[in-house]
């Protein structure tokens, strides 16, 4: 059986995180995966408090997100973070849209930055890696693809492959999966509703609940090298019913 954890952005509109952890301790989640905004206010002793939360309900958090500005510009922080809370993979998400970089050449400069960016992670251990969105797979005006140009110039970057967010982007995750299986050290696995349904939910849908096939897709994924099968979803309107169908769904597989 797969040790399932769970995104705790997903969470984020339902505290206090304490009954998040108890909840998903209690469901049978191994791990959690933290986010950048999650640590914003936190001295050592909160974090410190929070390990022990983690701790009590048999919870690690081995993976979390941290934005570009956050590595870039704070990286004892988040590697004091990732110490203190037992982390052992630390993953860039897509920035915002308004930040994406809009040619070949500056996506292939982008992957520079990541190479550079992922030198203090890699020498404390950890494995440094993208999150990625759908836009990366969305040609540029030569052709080619954003997610393709920022690999090639960071040949140290692991992916955390979204395959929810590949398909959205018009893409087919499989042919993806096989080119990049040496590469991905993290799933997030996640489902799109079928087409107008959940729209106060942004389309998404609990795993096994939508329109990818996670049945086929989960062995894939299971052929590369990811050790984290992360369930998300962006805005879900119940947490107890996503989280409990989720696993749910994963521990059938």
């Amino acid at each position: 059986m797969t040790d399932v954890s769970f995104q705790l952005y997903s969470a984020r509109n339902f505290p206090p995180l304490g009954d998040t952890l108890a909840l998903l301790g209690s469901l049978g989640y191994k791990e959690v995966e933290g986010f950048g905004g999650l640590y914003s206010s936190m001295d050592e002793s909160a974090l410190n408090t929070l390990r022990a939360d983690l701790d009590a309900n048999g919870l690690k958090m081995a993976t979390s997100h941290f934005d570009i500005a956050q590595i870039e510009n704070e990286p004892k922080r988040v590697l004091a973070i990732a110490k203190t809370l037992g982390m052992d993979s630390i993953y860039a998400p897509a920035p915002a849209q308004d930040n994406w970089p809009k040619e070949a050449s500056q996506w292939s400069a982008f992957g520079l930055l990541l190479e550079q960016a992922s030198r203090p992670f890699h020498d404390a251990g950890l494995e440094f890696g993208w999150h990625n969105h759908g836009f990366e797979f969305e040609a540029l005006p030569d052709g080619s693809l954003p997610h393709d140009r920022m690999f090639e110039t960071a040949p140290s970057l692991s992916w955390e492959i979204d395959v929810a967010w590949v398909i959205r982007g018009g893409a087919d995750p499989k042919k993806f999966i096989e080119v990049y299986k040496d590469r991905i050290t993290s799933v997030h696995v996640k489902d799109i509703a079928p087409a107008g349904e959940n729209v106060d939910e942004g389309g998404w849908a609990d795993v096994g609940y939508g329109t990818v096939d996670w049945k086929s897709l989960f062995v894939t994924c299971k052929a590369t090298k990811a050790k984290h099968f992360v369930v998300e979803h962006d805005n879900p309107s119940d947490l107890v019913r996503l989280a409990t169908r989720s696993i749910k769904t994963i521990n059938a597989f």
